[in-house]
Formats: structure tokens, C-alpha cells, sequence
């Protein structure tokens, strides 16, 4: 198979499920509790969303212009210049992620609270200094990807990379939200590396059924929903009829790119982030269904003051949010009751006298988070009231 990043269909070499209607890819819900230490703090906390895609030589100075904007638009609102400084020192922090990428930074106090690289650049570039962290963007992303496992082969060899769904390089306190980011990423060692890596030569000569055996160990390591195999067409061939591959319980991909350089590496980067994002939104339709029978039978609730009503209740199994948020209401929560979410402050009782106005999609989350709830997206194109709904863990009589 050419490796020079021509393209070619992706097509599944086969699905297994276990007897029941769910399969691996389907069974998914993200958790939120990475983002709980965002609303440790009290007071105002500054949002940063960007682009840091380094797709050509003038990407610096572009990732530049862009934050000396946005810094601006901070100033002006009043945000303190350690706070600002804070954020500076991290903004456009992976510059060895070649491609597309973006960037949420949240800081407040003088201190970057979290760091965290995307998949790629979040709609429009925006600083949002509110209350609690506005985190829309970053969840959406982390949400868009699926633990993988990555095997690029030719017929002197191959490499085998599982990829969890996020990655924490403590060095640099920093989080990778896309794995697919890995495989661009110098792997320098440490947390920072993918979760499962191994080299191996002699591959579709003698070595087809020990390749298989691996896959299946990086499989089991990142609990993956999906393999993508990119390389030599007759290299491929002998990994199918492997007993090991075919015993596995994911969807397996072929793709394009391969080993053999930075042009193969590039292509194979396009392949895995187009095939993942096609994973991914058949996994989001799955949750989608789910929420509609749940609907169906009085577990499943929609719009904004429904979903904020059964939030407060610690009823919500998973929130669902559509990812236009543009025509988002403001709405109140307080410092006391934080999983409390109203139209109007005197409807927070106890908790009107910390009470504060913010988007409605960042007080939702919030909530959720707090009250151990998970998230997945709605579907574009699904017609849903506030772009907001929720799986109940159980119905009110």
C-alpha cells in the first residue's frame, strides 16, 4: 500500500459483540472528574480557548497575535496581570504537536489552574473571565475521542501504540485531551508517552501471530474501543487471518499511512483522526438512542430547566449537551449549592446570597461534575429543547 498520504476507504475488518446489542465502541460515557479541581477555587477564574494549530512557519507569531488579542480583551475586564502572566507562560506550551491542535487554559489567583492540549482548535478563540471555569470547549473535545490502539506496519516491521483517552505529562503540567496527539508528539519518556508501546521487527515475515499478540495485550492495557492498522497491504493481510486479532471484542480499521518517515507519520496522524472521529460519532448516536428510550421510559429529561431541576436532585446519570452553544442563556448558581442551577437568584434559596450569573453550559457542567454525572454530546442535527438533555438514574412517581 502507497504510504505518501494518499487516501483510501476506511473499511472495518470485522465488529464482534458479546450477544448483546452493545459493543465496546458503544458503551461509553465520559467522566468528568478531571475537571473538579477547576472549581476548587472561589472568585473570578479566567477561560481560555484558542487555536495553537502549528500547520505552517508563521504559527508562532499567529498563536501570538492571537493571545496578545485576547490578553487585551482580559485587561480590560480587569482580570490582574499574575493571573495573566500565568496564563502567558503556558499559551502555545506544544509546540513538538505538529498538525492541527487548540488549547484551554484556566487560571485564577496569580496561578494556571490546568493546561490542556485539544485535538483541534476549538470553533473560535475566546477568554471568558467568569465565577466558575467556562470548560465547554475541553470537555467537548476530550468527549470526541476513544481509547485506540495505533499498529503502523511494513513487512520489515511494525509499531504498536495504545493510546488512552487523555494523558497527563506531569513535566509540564499538562494534559492531552486528543491522544491522537501522541503520535505526532515526541516521546521523550514518562507519563507524557502513549499508555502502551512496542517495536517490532520481522514482522510479516515470521512474525504476523507475536504482532497480534501484542495488539491484543495494548488493547487490554488502554481498554480500547477501536485498533487502526496502516501499512503494507500484504503485511495487513497476514495480520487479518491472525487468531489473536480476530478474538478481539473492537471494531478494527484499516487506514492509510504507515511507517517510513515524517510523510507516512503525517498521513497516518490525517487517517487516525478522520477514522476516529467516524468511531466517535457512531458511539455518540449509540448514546443518543440510549437517551431516547430512556425517554421513553420516563428516565430521560430535556431543556435546560428540566435537566438543571433533576442536577440539583443528584439524579442525572449523564448529562447531554449539543455543541452550539451560541444562543446559551445566562443562568444563576451559588458557591454553596453548586449543583443548584435557576433562571432567577431568588430561586436559589439559601444559597441567593453567594448566588452569580453565568452561561448556562458552564453551570451544567459544573453540576454534573459535582454530582458525579457523566457527558456525552448530542449529535448534530438532532433537535433537542436548549441543545441540553439528561439520562435519569431513576424516575420521580
Amino acid at each position: 500500500m502507497p504510504i505518501d498520504g494518499a487516501a483510501r476507504p476506511h473499511f472495518m475488518w470485522f465488529v464482534h459483540h458479546d450477544g448483546s446489542a452493545d459493543s465496546i465502541l458503544e458503551e461509553r460515557c465520559m467522566d468528568l472528574s478531571f475537571l473538579r479541581p477547576l472549581y476548587e477555587v472561589t472568585g473570578p477564574v479566567v477561560s481560555v480557548h484558542l487555536d495553537t494549530s502549528r500547520e505552517d512557519q508563521d504559527a508562532d507569531k499567529r498563536i501570538e497575535v492571537v493571545w496578545r488579542n485576547l490578553r487585551q480583551e482580559l485587561e480590560g475586564q480587569g482580570v490582574d496581570a499574575p493571573t495573566l502572566d500565568a496564563i502567558e507562560g503556558a499559551v502555545g506550551g506544544s509546540p513538538e504537536v505538529v498538525g492541527p491542535q487548540g488549547e484551554s487554559l484556566f487560571a485564577a489567583d496569580g496561578r494556571l489552574l490546568a493546561a490542556h492540549t485539544l485535538s483541534a482548535p476549538p470553533a473560535r478563540n475566546r477568554a471568558v473571565v467568569g465565577p466558575v471555569a467556562d470548560a465547554v470547549e475541553t470537555v467537548l473535545d476530550r468527549d470526541r475521542q476513544l481509547p485506540h490502539v495505533v499498529v503502523a506496519i511494513d513487512r520489515q516491521g511494525g509499531e504498536i501504540d495504545g493510546y488512552a483517552v487523555g494523558a497527563f505529562d506531569s513535566a509540564r503540567s499538562r494534559s492531552f485531551s486528543g491522544s491522537t496527539l501522541h503520535i505526532t508528539r515526541v516521546k521523550a519518556g514518562g507519563p507524557s508517552k502513549a499508555s502502551y508501546h512496542r517495536r517490532t521487527e520481522n514482522v510479516w515475515s515470521s512474525n504476523a501471530t507475536g504482532v497480534a499478540e501484542e495488539i491484543a495485550e495494548a488493547v487490554a492495557a488502554v481498554e480500547a474501543a477501536v485498533v487502526f492498522v496502516g501499512g503494507d497491504d500484504k503485511a495487513t493481510a497476514a495480520l487479518r487471518e491472525q487468531p489473536a486479532l480476530q478474538r478481539l471484542d473492537v471494531e478494527v480499521v484499516d487506514i492509510s499511512g504507515g511507517r517510513g518517515g515524517g510523510d507516512a507519520l503525517a498521513s497516518l496522524r490525517r487517517s487516525v483522526d478522520e477514522a476516529l472521529a467516524a468511531a466517535s460519532a457512531r458511539a455518540h448516536a449509540h448514546a443518543f438512542e440510549q437517551y431516547t428510550a430512556a425517554t421513553g421510559q420516563g428516565t430521560g429529561a430535556s431543556s435546560i430547566p428540566a435537566v438543571s431541576d433533576a442536577l440539583a436532585e443528584g439524579r442525572v446519570e449523564t448529562l447531554l449537551l449539543s455543541a452550539d452553544r451560541s444562543a446559551d442563556p445566562k443562568k444563576w448558581s451559588s458557591e454553596t449549592e453548586p449543583l443548584r442551577v435557576t433562571s432567577a437568584q431568588e430561586a436559589l434559596g439559601t444559597g441567593a446570597e453567594s448566588g452569580f450569573e453565568m452561561t448556562a453550559g458552564a453551570l451544567l457542567l459544573r453540576s454534573a461534575a459535582l454530582g458525579d454525572a457523566g457527558f456525552t454530546e448530542i449529535p448534530a442535527g438532532q433537535d433537542v429543547a436548549d441543545g441540553c438533555a439528561a439520562v435519569l438514574r431513576y424516575q420521580i412517581a
